[in-house]
């Protein structure tokens, strides 16, 4: 394909979805700082103070769990063990499907909330916004063609402008606003385009995987009502935690799954000891059958194959958490250029538009001279 082609191609492709890019980058680039932005939004319930005990077991949490709520069951549980944040507890209300979520104080067992709608935080609403656009399934597909044509745009901004360290650092300010635009265009673009771009794949492998996953559900699960606890009331989750430490080298669980529907066992995920900087907080983990608590299988990040830890690195790329709070604000910063992008993309564009149809009136002019 031609350089002028492809710039075509550039062009309409970044107006096509020049919106909805502008959505997840504003918001991607706000969510960056979530948990900041909750604690200051809402410190009763997500900050601890003045904590000097240690955790409570799991088996007495749970068991305070269904004392404080007992309408509802437990889905999934988000665990904090910084004497500084709240655990994160995702609950379904008894005869729905309907999740909601609370906070939970770890060392107390005091639930710090009332059950809420997923997306009633402001942060968390903020989230549903940058995934689906609030439109559900409908709007996980528009993230995931956004994704694609974010990593296109990515990839052919790098092509067409591939001679761009000859004047990288150039901005001709006494030119032309069309020139200092389209410098300034150039320089911000190759710039962000190495974010962009992992940005786009991580976003949209999540987007194609939600997609595919509502597509392929059974009619069994979408009819599907929690009724009451789907594990057998004899599982100790206090030993099945020490049994994944045992078998994992380094456990530390982060993330607890409970059977919350059809084809869901009980599962440990969390994070274990590695040089990696790109390993998640849930690489490794356990699963147990939720009847009778026996071992199932075993994951652990580090004996793990190539394929499994480029996914699991795709939590840290997208959120910018590899490097501490220097990554997290490189990641916020070149994660909303396309708020510049788009600006001075569209006036360019315009620009030229109004400059060809000058000119062909210009041509029909002395065409009847």
């Amino acid at each position: 394909m031609s350089k002028k082609k492809l710039f075509k191609l550039h062009s309409w492709s970044a107006l096509l979805a020049m919106i909805p890019i502008l959505v997840i980058s504003i918001t991607g680039s706000i969510i960056v700082f979530k948990p900041e932005i909750d604690a200051w939004l809402m410190p009763d319930s997500v900050t601890l103070t003045q904590v000097s005990s240690e955790r409570q077991s799991l088996n007495s949490l749970i068991d305070s769990i269904h004392t404080q709520l007992p309408g509802y069951e437990l889905g999934t549980w988000e665990v904090f063990d910084d004497k500084q944040t709240a655990d994160a507890v995702y609950v379904i209300k008894r005869g729905s499907f309907d999740w909601f979520k609370v906070y939970l104080n770890p060392y107390t067992g005091a639930v710090l909330s009332q059950p809420v709608v997923l997306d009633h935080y402001f942060t968390d609403w903020l989230v549903k916004l940058h995934y689906t656009f609030l439109l559900k399934d409908a709007g996980v597909f528009v993230g995931l063609l956004s994704a694609v044509i974010l990593l296109f745009l990515g990839i052919s901004g790098i092509i067409i402008y591939r001679q761009f360290w000859k004047r990288f650092f150039t901005l001709r300010w006494d030119k032309q606003m069309r020139v200092f635009f389209s410098d300034f265009h150039k320089m911000v673009g190759i710039t962000a385009s190495p974010v962009l771009i992992i940005l786009a794949i991580t976003g949209g492998y999540w987007n194609l995987a939600e997609f595919v996953g509502e597509v392929t559900q059974t009619h069994e699960q979408e009819r599907f009502v929690i009724q009451s606890h789907r594990y057998s009331q004899a599982i100790s989750f206090d030993a099945l935690n020490l049994d994944a430490m045992q078998r994992i080298e380094g456990f530390k669980l982060t993330y607890l799954v409970f059977p919350y529907k059809p084809g869901v066992n009980i599962s440990f995920r969390g994070a274990v000891p590695t040089a990696n900087p790109l390993m998640s907080d849930y690489s490794s983990g356990a699963s147990y059958d939720r009847t009778n608590g026996e071992f199932m299988v075993k994951w652990d990040i580090r004996s793990s194959g190539l394929g499994a830890k480029t996914l699991d690195s795709f939590i840290n790329l997208h959120f910018g958490t590899f490097a501490g709070l220097t990554s997290r604000v490189l990641w916020s910063v070149l994660g909303a250029m396309p708020l510049f992008l788009a600006f001075t993309g569209f006036y360019l564009w315009y620009s030229r538009r109004v400059k060809k149809q000058v000119s062909k009136r210009n041509r029909h002019a002395l065409s009847y001279a």
